[in-house]
């Protein structure tokens, strides 16, 4: 009797010899809807003046506006990949397109802080959803030979996503209240749900394995815990109970997700990934090209307005170079023909070499004028084109296709953990440096300023605050240089290995 693919576990794809004949267009979509979901993670930003004024939020409320959207997303991913592989991938992405839609409308005409931290919990779950969904579908419709171009141009839209952000975000609250920066998104989510249903294919992975329950429940409760203490320790301080308490419940219950899946007979996430030499270089690369790139723009979006006195749409047009250079050499194909020519180890320790120089480029011709920031910020582009397509490749092509939404998965978690753990630590290092200059009392910048008492104490706040911005650039460029490094030696080595046992007899 022969035994179908369904019987055996293996995905269900329509077949892809040459990849789906609809690919590009397909891929323009679901990278249209991720936009909006990597928009909002950054264009709310610029709304918090106007939230603090419109609601009368308190800073707690504004910070848990901020956070409970990350929170929630970093807490599903693995979650969502692994259910995507399980029910459909297809059949996720229509469902995260629809939970973000009704969460950004309910963001929008939201009447209290409360209602719209509630809000922002439910876009998480619905960006969740999508964050794992969409690179899933873009390893099973694209073959080996167009998927490094193909995922080139997803890594462009994460970038473009995240830069145009706070440009986009300015424009809105210079024409409209600040609700409609979440409104936007529902024109777009609707688009997405018409043009998923009609173009892209469904793909699953049946196996008669049972759903590990358990292991979506701590791997949540993990991520959740750990992403929390990451985001509150510059607030509460790193030794206080409140992050020390959420850290070690993460940690624990991570540690309980090990186990767990090593000792079940049907994991969520198969923890023989991490023996693979390919994936966990990847791994190393993905955090700290996350960490620099997402902690430098926090902390320049700041000392643009702040220092430099730019409005919000000003700050926002002056970050947009990092985003066009990475549109630039991914659109035009450079980025991914580089890849494949270099390799995929030369290619993240050159691409992670540039962003550590735009850092250092930032943090030593920048402090006082745009123009080195101008230069860091383009070179860092160059870096990101080139790093960030290389290692989620790494990455997708170390896990089999039949797990691609438990891969895309753990490249969303570790790209949140990266962001989180870059905006803690040069946060961190960025206060610890400023306190050490001026003995102020005030717990951040706008609120220095305010309580100086003359032209020159302003001056010398100012002052201090760019030096701690400077030592904390500095700290991401040796970090991120020092990780790609590392995950490019893994890879060669992974690499060397993989083409021993190719000619071993």
């Amino acid at each position: 009797m022969t035994t179908t693919s369904q019987e055996q576990g293996q995905d269900q794809s329509p077949p892809q010899a040459h990849g789906h004949p609809q690919r590009w267009l397909i891929l323009g979509v679901i990278c249209l809807a991720q936009l909006t979901v990597l928009l909002d993670n950054t264009i709310l930003n610029v709304a918090i003046p106007s939230l603090t004024r419109e609601m009368d939020a308190t800073t707690a409320d504004v910070q848990w506006m901020m956070n409970a959207y990350s929170l929630v997303q970093s807490g599903l991913l693995l979650t969502a990949g692994n259910a995507a592989d399980r029910y459909g991938r297809k059949l996720l992405l229509m469902s995260g397109l629809a939970i973000f839609g009704v969460g950004s409308l309910a963001a929008g005409l939201s009447q209290s802080p409360a209602q719209l931290i509630a809000a922002r919990a439910g876009m998480g779950v619905g960006g969740a959803l999508l964050m794992t969904t969409i690179l899933a579908v873009v390893v099973q419709i694209f073959d080996d030979k167009e998927r490094v171009k193909a995922i080139a141009l997803w890594s462009t839209v994460s970038s473009l996503g995240f830069a145009a952000g706070p440009l986009i975000g300015g424009v809105m609250l210079n024409h409209f209240w600040w609700g409609a920066i979440f409104l936007i998104n529902i024109p777009v989510a609707v688009l997405g749900l018409v043009a998923v249903a009609a173009l892209v294919p469904e793909s699953k992975h049946k196996a008669g394995d049972r759903p590990d329950l358990v292991g979506a429940v701590l791997s949540t409760i993990g991520m959740t815990a750990v992403v929390y203490a990451i985001i509150t320790g510059p607030e509460h301080g790193w030794t206080s109970a409140q992050v020390l308490v959420s850290a070690l419940i993460g940690v624990a219950v991570l540690g309980l997700f090990v186990t767990w899946e090593l000792r079940t007979e049907h994991p969520m996430l198969d923890m023989h990934f991490f023996r693979n030499q390919k994936f966990v270089g990847a791994v190393a690369g993905a955090i700290l090209v996350a960490f620099g790139m997402t902690g430098s723009l926090f902390l320049l979006t700041q000392h643009l307005q702040f220092v430099l006195g730019y409005e919000p749409l000003d700050a926002g047009l002056r970050t947009a170079p990092l985003a066009l250079t990475v549109v630039a050499l991914n659109f035009t194909g450079i980025g991914a023909k580089l890849v494949l020519k270099a390799g995929t180890p030369t290619a993240i320790a050159l691409g992670m070499a540039l962003v550590s120089a735009g850092l250092a480029a930032i943090a030593l011709l920048g402090g006082h004028g745009y123009g080195g920031m101008l230069l860091g910020l383009v070179v860092m582009g160059a870096g990101v084109a080139l790093s960030m397509p290389a290692m989620a490749n790494a990455i997708m092509s170390a896990i089999p296709p039949e797990k691609a939404g438990v891969g895309a998965g753990i490249n969303g978690t570790l790209a949140e953990f990266g962001n989180g753990l870059g905006v803690a630590v040069l946060g961190a290092v960025l206060n610890s440096r400023f306190a050490s200059l001026v003995a102020v009392s005030a717990a951040s910048l706008p609120a220095a300023l305010a309580a100086a008492g003359s032209a020159e104490e302003k001056a010398r706040i100012a002052d201090a605050f760019a030096s701690g911005l400077e030592t904390s650039q500095l700290v991401g460029a040796v970090a991120v240089l020092a990780g790609g490094l590392v995950a490019a030696a893994l890879l060669r080595r992974a690499e060397r290995a993989e083409s021993a046992e190719g000619v071993s007899p």
